[in-house]
Formats: C-alpha cells, sequence, structure tokens
C-alpha cells in the first residue's frame, strides 16, 4: 500500500536564500510572522554573493562599504540569530497556485503547504546558446560568473589571453579581476552603441586598467579545437549587423561571455503568473504580488537590479505586503502603469491606488536633462528633473496615492 506523503504547513515559504529572500525572512518575522521556511539550492546561505569579493556593497543599506561575502554574512547572522527555519542544498521543483511547495533533497521529497510563497530565486546569465556565435566548441569559452566563481571560490586561473563579449558589470568586474591575477585583457566587445554596465564599472575597471572598450563590437566566429585558440570581431551597423570587410582575428584562449542576466522564473511560470515581457519577470503590484494570489517576487528574479542594496530593500518593503496578505488580504490592483517616452518598463506594472509606492525602472536609451512625469489622466501625479538618465543606470520614484483615480492607466514617460 503507498504511503500518503507528509505536508508540512507553514505561513510563508521562501523559495532562495540569497539578499532577497533572507532580507525578506528577517523583515517578516519582526513584523511578527515567525512560521517562515526558507529552502535554498545551494549548499550555504547567501546566494551569489559568496563569489563576489570586491568592495561596494552595502552603501545604501548598511551605509558602510562591504564585500560580497560580508554583506550576505549580515543578513545570515540575522536569520541564525531569529532562529528561522532553512534548508539548504534543496531543490524547489513545483510551485501550485493554491501554495503548495515540493522540493528534492538528499534525504527525500520537501512538500510544502504554505499561505503564501516568495520567489526570491535570482537570475542567472545568458549563455553561448543564447547568443548562436558561430564557431568551433573548444574549451575556454565562459560566462562571467563561471569565471569568477573558479577564480574567487576555486582558486583556479579560466585563461591568460582574454577577449570579453559584453560590457555588463559581471564582466567589468572581471576584467579587473583577471588583470590584478596576471592575466592579459585584450579587450571589452560591447555589441550596442553605449556600455550596458554601470559608469562607475567601466572608469574603475576598465580606464583604470588601461582595458580598451570597443562599442558596437560582437564577436562573430570562435576557433579552436581542443582548446581556444581565437575570435573573429567585427563592427556593427545600426542594426546591429556585423559589417562585412571590419573583421579581425585575435589569438586569445579564454573568451568571457558578459551578455546579460535573466531572471530564474520557470517556477515562476509553473505556479501560473504572468511575466513581463520586457523585465521576463513577474507582473507584479506595488506589494509585490503576482497575479496569483499568496505568490510574492522581488530581487532579481523579479527585475534585474544594479546593485544588492536595492534588491535587499525591494524584498523588506514586499514583507509588509506579506504580512497585509495574511491578515486581511490585499486590494485588487486595478490600475496599469504604462510605459510612455523613452521607458523600457515599470516595476510594479500595476497598483491598487491605494496605497503610496515605490516605482522602479530603466529607460531605453540615454538622456541628458529630461523630466520624468508619472500622470494620470491629464493630472501630473510626480514630475522630476533627471540630469543623466541611462539604461545601465535603474531609477527609482516615490509616487503618491493621494491624488490617484480609481480609473484610467497611470504613464510614466520621460520628456524634453
Amino acid at each position: 500500500m503507498k504511503q500518503e506523503q507528509k505536508i508540512r504547513q507553514a505561513d510563508v515559504v521562501i523559495i532562495g536564500g540569497g539578499p532577497a529572500g533572507l532580507a525578506a525572512a528577517v523583515r517578516l518575522y519582526d513584523q511578527g510572522v515567525r512560521d517562515i521556511l526558507i529552502l535554498e539550492r545551494e549548499h550555504q546561505l547567501g546566494g551569489i554573493l559568496k563569489q563576489c569579493i570586491h568592495d561596494g556593497f552595502g552603501l545604501t543599506r548598511f551605509g558602510e562599504t562591504l564585500s560580497g561575502p560580508e554583506y550576505a554574512d549580515r543578513f545570515i547572522r540575522e536569520v541564525q540569530d531569529r532562529e528561522i527555519p532553512y534548508i539548504t542544498d534543496t531543490t524547489v521543483i513545483q510551485i501550485t497556485p493554491g501554495h503548495q511547495v515540493y522540493a528534492a533533497h538528499e534525504a527525500g521529497m520537501v512538500a510544502v503547504q504554505a499561505r503564501a510563497v516568495v520567489l526570491a530565486m535570482g537570475c542567472r546569465e545568458r549563455t553561448r546558446g543564447a547568443l548562436a556565435i558561430p564557431g568551433t566548441r573548444p574549451a575556454g569559452v565562459l560566462t562571467a560568473g563561471v569565471a569568477q566563481a573558479y577564480i574567487n571560490l576555486q582558486n583556479r586561473m579560466p585563461g591568460k589571453e582574454v577577449v570579453i563579449l559584453g560590457s555588463g558589470d559581471i564582466g567589468l568586474i572581471m576584467a579587473r579581476r583577471l588583470t590584478l591575477e596576471g592575466a592579459h585583457v585584450k579587450g571589452v566587445y560591447e555589441i550596442n552603441p553605449i556600455p550596458s554596465g554601470l559608469p562607475r564599472n567601466i572608469e574603475q575597471c576598465l580606464h583604470d586598467y588601461d582595458i580598451p572598450l570597443y562599442l558596437s563590437h560582437t564577436v562573430t566566429d570562435i576557433r579552436g579545437r581542443d582548446r581556444l585558440e581565437s575570435v573573429v570581431v567585427a563592427q556593427v551597423d545600426e542594426h546591429l549587423r556585423p559589417i562585412a570587410g571590419t573583421e579581425e582575428e585575435i589569438p586569445c584562449d579564454t573568451l568571457i561571455l558578459s551578455v546579460g542576466l535573466i531572471p530564474e522564473n520557470e517556477l515562476t511560470l509553473g505556479a501560473g503568473a504572468v511575466l513581463d515581457p520586457h523585465t521576463q519577470g513577474a507582473l507584479v503590484d506595488e506589494f509585490c504580488q503576482t497575479t496569483v494570489p499568496g505568490l510574492f517576487s522581488a530581487g532579481n528574479v523579479l527585475h534585474v537590479h544594479d546593485l544588492v542594496d536595492f534588491v535587499s530593500l525591494e524584498a523588506e518593503g514586499m514583507a509588509e505586503g506579506i504580512r497585509q496578505y495574511l491578515e486581511n488580504g490585499l486590494p485588487g490592483a486595478v490600475i496599469p502603469v504604462c510605459c510612455g517616452k523613452n521607458i523600457g518598463h515599470t516595476v510594479p506594472q500595476r497598483v491598487s491606488g491605494q496605497k503610496d509606492f515605490r516605482l522602479s525602472l530603466r529607460v531605453r536609451q540615454p538622456q541628458r536633462n529630461g523630466w520624468l512625469t508619472v500622470k494620470q489622466g491629464g493630472q501630473v501625479l510626480v514630475r522630476k528633473k533627471i540630469p543623466n538618465a541611462l539604461p545601465a543606470n535603474m531609477i527609482e520614484l516615490d509616487v503618491p496615492c493621494s491624488g490617484l483615480s480609481a480609473e484610467g492607466e497611470i504613464e510614466v514617460s520621460l520628456d524634453e
């Protein structure tokens, strides 16, 4: 006779023990929500931060500069001090719309019935397969995060003669890290006409080390049999297509890809939540609740952030919405937030109109001295001067609910 699987009960199950999940757990506990369970895939809590040994974390959240492991340790200690339960080495394989969570652990299947579920799985890197770069498949082609793990966690050098494709922040940081470890970084090649990383990383990681940045360039071929021997780069036109006759072969033993991050949203989709095609994260309201009631999302699984401090702050803000959901439920989010002139995406994408909310957004194109305007119908809710708007920089703006109407979409635009 088949034995029925025992299902645990919890008020809140948090999927992911990185900066978003840990911050949410601590804030929920401090607000009186004590029946919490964190499920983490890795052997330790902390997420990606454990391999980010450079400093620059914590200035916004803690008022001091910390390394990634130090930043994670602050929250890990707070979780442990509060004795918040967590299970590591556990991979969540399914979340149902009814808040049942199923996970695989070495001791067997973990099944939990939750009243609310938090999605805090973070993001992953785009790989060579996503780019469809022609050529052979030799050793030496890595994503920036994998190269970072090799050096910082395994004490292994991925290569000596390095080309970096893409100007994402992790790739810029790895250009500096590899140089400090004795590698020769021949250049960073970015397909777009503007860098995708933060300006401070362009300055501190490339300019300070005389590493050249080539805009409107991409890799068109990868050559080598067992080990990477060279790559071919070419200029691209305004449609991002390689320009014939501009090809250049560059000898190298390592190609590092830093071509963007994608929210880990397979579980989000499986739970029935709707995704935003622009952020590739869930559609949420001002409480960080997805289109599935009681399913919440925050951090890089919702939209890719610039700084981990913003991830933690967003998760802490979400905790208040979860507490309210558990106690009294949340109002329906019936007012859509729409992207106007030069706005690439916004979070949240819909609001109830009953609560002040923080709007996070990115612009599509660089723009100087623009006016960021939030309006509903003909009424301007917020207007703010933005001296230098860049797609690499997330912009945040507090919007009061006092002037909101129950009907009519909210439009966000960056005007001249």
